[in-house]
Order: structure tokens, then sequence, then C-alpha cells
């Protein structure tokens, strides 16, 4: 799974600690997830993208093979 949290964490100029916080992980989540280490429950998930005013598909990108 891709993941575009970076490219909508610079449009709010929010560093990773800053959306951790948000969203009530640790920093390290947030790193893991957006290299694509991490595959996130859809509670995070949403969480995520609405911290970032955004949708989870827009978010996070599925891979059909990975399905």
């Amino acid at each position: 799974m891709k993941t575009r949290i970076k490219e909508f964490r610079a449009r709010y100029n929010l560093t990773q600690a800053e959306l951790a916080k948000i969203v009530g992980v640790r920093r390290e989540t947030i790193v893991f997830l957006e290299k694509g280490k991490y595959n996130p429950s859809l509670k995070l998930a949403y969480k995520i993208a609405r911290a970032l005013n955004t949708t989870v598909e827009e978010l996070f990108i599925f891979d059909e093979d990975e399905l």
C-alpha cells in the first residue's frame, strides 16, 4: 500500500510529530506509514484522513496485487 500522507502533511505544514499527536499515535507510526511499512487500522486511517482534511481513498492507494 502506498500513502500520500507526506504530501498532505506538507500542504498543512505539519511535522510527523504534530500529525502523530493529533491522531494519538507515536511519531514512528507516521514514519512507518509514510514508508509503506505499516498498514493502519481503519480507525487510524480515518483519523489521519480527517486530520488532513481528505478521504481515506485519497490518502491511501491500494495495490490490487496486495488485496
